[in-house]
């Protein structure tokens, strides 16, 4: 099968080379996709340009009502969309259809509810008023990962879409399906043309085209932190508005108050949801030494307990890993570790999951002790199912371990002294910090990191303002 790129209708690349696109838990060829260049993105951005007069002129209320109808089409077409995101990453199916395909649905209708019900500025003045409006920027363009395809695509296309832009979308190139279906239900039900495209490719083809194209006005991308510094360079030469959700290496910090088997439980899920694929993933876990040994043993036990395999299979927690290179790449630091001294306390090992899956990616939950703090898997992003274990012996030694990375993205902080949160948490130098919980996400919040996990928040109002200009409108009253 070959997914085509989105530019309109459905389209071969210019150049007619193809990519091959991997299951990973498998090994196979499921699809063929575009390996776009530059001119199948100015096709794309000539078409979006053209359309974002007709979009920009709908009512905000009839763009919210697009928003819902998209909603409504993925969700007709759940089980469809979740199959296809598992075959794409390989992560469990019982993952996508509870929690990916969902979060995308929940995206398009917060933002159709939140443009219903948002306020501007007023501002009264002896003899003036000033009002702040908000006006659509033009073409604007998303790139998005791949470890939650669709996820983090619909989270930047919502509010684009509903603040009266047009949109060049470059998904990861191992993860392109659900992206293009996205575009066949936009088209379906958008009533303009052209207002959405999805170019296919790899990022420093079709990705760095629509970063330098001069008529994309502003950029969204979510990946890794060496990529995200080649986009800021390019961009920032074009004053492009901008905005990077970048790597990170997540703190979990563990206090012998804590509630203990709650807190097991969500420090495993912080460091190995989705294969320990996700930018906020908990890889770091500090735990205060008086319970260190104790708090070890069950973590060990709870992560030994996670079913890796079958992807369509129910009881399946663990997928595989999103390509045998990433593998490698994730392997490698688990060496570096034994070199390093590190115990390893469960995993590091390739399971055998059966018939049929012999070539996928698979890679065991892996738990790594007796590391020092400045080692580099402690400190570098690995971005798999490896979290490394620390002690310390009080609340500042935590924070200092926590902020002693590059990164800056998120933490969590596990302790039942409410004095004690505030202040560990004020402390650490990140985006976002969860208190007795991870991932607990309201939509409405600022999302973004500081130091090397980003720059700008995404979320609630600060998505719509980024796809936006804002206009101050002063009237004198005479």
């Amino acid at each position: 099968m070959k997914i085509q790129n989105f530019i309109g209708t459905f389209v071969d690349p210019n150049n007619d080379q193809w990519i091959d696109n991997i299951d990973p838990a498998t090994g196979n060829v499921i699809s063929q996709i575009p390996s776009s260049q530059a001119e199948d993105v100015n096709l794309a951005v000539e078409k979006a340009l053209f359309a974002f007069s007709s979009w920009r002129s709908k009512s905000m209320l009839e763009r919210a009502d697009v928003l819902d109808a998209i909603a409504n089409k993925i969700e007709e077409r759940l089980e469809e969309f979740a199959m296809a995101e598992s075959l794409d990453t390989g992560k469990p199916l019982s993952l996508a259809r509870t929690v990916d395909i969902p979060r995308a649905i929940a995206n398009f209708r917060f933002f159709a509810g939140a443009v219903r019900h948002d306020e501007t500025g007023c501002h009264m003045m002896a003899q003036a008023i000033n009002y702040t409006c908000r006006k659509p920027i033009g073409v604007v363009g998303l790139i998005t990962p791949w470890n939650l395809p669709l996820y983090l695509l619909s989270w930047k296309t919502a509010p684009a879409l509903v603040m009266g832009n047009t949109i060049v979308a470059k998904p990861s190139e191992m993860t392109p399906t659900t992206a293009t279906m996205l575009a066949q239900v936009i088209d379906e039900v958008s009533h303009v043309q052209d207002i959405f495209h999805v170019v296919h490719g790899y990022g420093a083809e079709a990705g760095a085209a629509i970063v330098e194209h001069p008529q994309v006005k502003a950029i969204s991308f979510t990946g890794g932190t060496a990529t995200g510094r080649q986009v800021a360079a390019t961009a920032s030469s074009h004053f492009k508005k901008l905005s990077l959700e970048l790597g990170g290496k997540n703190s979990s910090i563990v206090f012998a108050d804590c509630d203990f088997e709650k807190t097991v439980s969500g420090v495993a899920r912080a460091a190995f949801l989705n294969q320990g694929q996700v930018c906020l993933c908990g890889s770091r876990i500090l735990v205060e030494r008086s319970i260190y040994v104790r708090f070890i043993n069950a973590l060990i036990e709870e992560v030994s307990s996670l079913t890796v395999g079958d992807p369509r299979n129910p009881s399946t927690k663990l997928g595989s890993l999103i390509s045998l290179q990433h593998r490698e790449k994730v392997e490698r630091y688990i060496n570096i570790a034994r070199g390093a001294g590190g115990k390893i306390l469960c995993g590091g090992d390739r399971p055998s999951i059966g018939q049929g899956f012999e070539q996928g990616a698979w890679l065991s939950p892996t738990l790594i002790a007796d590391l020092d703090v400045n080692s580099i898997p402690s400190v570098e992003e690995i971005f798999g199912p490896v979290a490394v274990v620390h002690p310390f012996d009080d609340e500042e030694e935590a924070v200092r371990i926590a902020n002693g990375v590059e990164y800056g993205l998120s933490g969590s902080v596990w302790t039942q002294d409410i004095t004690r949160a505030h202040s560990v948490a004020q402390r650490l130098e990140t985006g976002m910090v969860w208190v007795n919980t991870w991932l607990c996400r309201d939509l409405r919040v600022p999302f973004g990191g500081v130091k090397a996990s980003g720059v700008g928040r995404e979320g609630g109002r600060y998505s719509l303002e980024f796809f936006s200009d804002t206009q101050n409108i002063c009237i004198h009253l005479g």
